[in-house]
């Protein structure tokens, strides 16, 4: 069913536009592409769950990042997810958005084998062979569009039955990566690699992973659902590549890239997959190293996970004591007290986070949550206040901001900070009565009548 799942999503590249099918025939432009990606987004988030953990979309945007400086035309900004599922495989969508599967990243040892994955699909975004690919999708009769589409709405048994045989072979045909498009993908890819400081070779040992796995060549999985299959051709290509590579040296992003990695992978292992085999393997590492900073901060996040938050501090205050300035082993513990009520200790660790990390929003935010359930609403609206500079803004800064100001009782305050709240989660009649009330309790503040007024017209338009 993940199978056919995921093939649904790849099919809705294609559909799920806000531009007519008839346009599919005419190249796409980065402003048509854009769009798509928006839409390929929403679906995508709708039937798969992406991980949310502030520091694996932290590290993993940071690496893809880096190495995206080295694309020399950027059409779009570059976004990375890791999607929660255990599945090998990784690919480009529209627009410069990339997603890795945890059980790809689960495979890797170190941070050149995913940069080499990532770079190779940052090959495919800046060669803009998706776009491509439509152009020759204007083959595809109407009838067999319909039927996708149909797929798509339907969902479950009956579409799983639309998007088999004849109907996924031949949209295949069509908008499947070519060997050229894969050979053009490894050689960009390389070369962003190797740019950006990394092992190129991380992708033979990928590729050679994923055979030993048995995902090809076994039948498992449709020929046409193997986005990037690990052919002796594509193997033989990057090795002949290899011949002519010369290290460079780390730079230093490279090198705290590298640093973070083992950590990194710790917390896709534990946050991830399934709790009794991440704490089965990270259980069998403190066997064979107690004191291990990695196995203890990645067993905590395990236990966490199970609601057993005394036995994940002992584990985190392991891992901390072997690494005082770790920021995502005190995050997790700053985490763990508050969701025990140990509020106090939550502020005393964040603290010391924040000091390490002064522009941390997810420190910052944690620390705020703390200090409201201490009720020191002063001390939490500053920070609520700060984070409202720092975008993106998350939509419970302003709900929370709107608590704290009215327990304070700034009133205006709250009811023109829950109008925000409301006024993002599209619940217009509630914004609506909150910047009502907030406007009737602003008096002769005159800067805050200025900014209600702003977001009433924001509202109405």
């Amino acid at each position: 069913m993940r199978i056919k799942n995921f093939f649904i999503l790849l099919t809705a590249l294609f559909m799920m536009s806000t531009f007519q099918v008839e346009s599919l025939a005419a190249f796409l432009s980065p402003e048509e592409e854009t769009r798509l990606g928006d839409r390929f987004l929403m679906t995508i988030t709708s039937q798969y769950e992406l991980s949310d953990y502030p520091f694996i979309v932290q590290y993993i945007n940071d690496l893809g990042a880096y190495l995206g400086r080295q694309i020399e035309v950027p059409y779009f900004p570059l976004n990375f997810y890791v999607v929660k599922e255990n599945t090998i495989n990784a690919f480009a969508a529209p627009a410069g958005h990339v997603f890795t599967f945890s059980g790809l990243i689960r495979l890797m040892d170190n941070v050149d084998e995913l940069a080499s994955v990532l770079a190779h699909e940052l090959g495919h975004v800046s060669a803009r062979h998706l776009a491509s690919r439509i152009e020759r999708s204007k083959k595809i009769g109407m009838a067999t569009m319909a039927g996708v589409l149909a797929a798509i709405l339907a969902g479950g048994k009956a579409g799983g039955a639309l998007i088999t045989g004849s109907i996924a072979a031949g949209i295949q045909a069509e908008l499947g990566y070519s060997r050229e498009d894969e050979r053009q993908a490894d050689q960009l890819g390389f070369k962003y690699a190797h740019g950006a400081g990394f092992d190129p070779d991380g992708m033979i040992n990928v590729l050679e992973k994923i055979q030993r796995e048995g995902w090809y060549g076994r039948g498992e999985i449709p020929p046409y659902l193997l986005t990037h299959p690990g052919t002796a051709e594509r193997m033989t290509s990057i090795e002949a590549m290899l011949q002519g590579y010369e290290k460079v040296s780390d730079t230093d992003k490279t090198k705290e890239l590298r640093s973070n990695f083992p950590i990194f992978h710790a917390m896709v292992m534990a946050l991830c997959h399934d709790k009794e085999d991440a704490t089965k393997e990270f259980r069998k590492r403190l066997r064979a190293d107690p004191e291990s900073t990695i196995a203890n901060y990645g067993l905590g996040l395990v236990l966490e996970r199970q609601g057993l938050i005394d036995e994940a501090l002992n584990h985190f205050k392991t891992a901390l004591r072997k690494k005082p300035d770790s920021i995502p082993v005190m995050f997790a513990m700053g985490k763990a007290y508050q969701v025990s009520g140990q509020y106090e200790d939550s502020v005393s660790i964040l603290n010391k986070a924040l000091d390490l990390s002064p522009k941390d929003k997810d420190i910052m935010y944690l620390l705020a949550l703390s200090l409201q359930n201490l009720e020191l609403y002063t001390q939490a609206s500053s920070i609520y206040e700060r984070l409202t500079f720092l975008p993106p803004v998350k939509d419970k800064v302003y709900y929370n901001l709107g608590l704290v100001y009215g327990r304070q009782g700034s009133l205006a305050l709250a009811h023109y900070n829950l109008g925000i709240y409301f006024t993002k989660l599209r619940r217009r009649e509630k914004a609506l009565f909150h910047f009502k009330r907030a406007k009737g309790l602003a008096g002769s503040k005159a800067a805050l009548r200025e900014k209600i007024d702003k977001a009433l017209t924001d509202l109405k338009r």
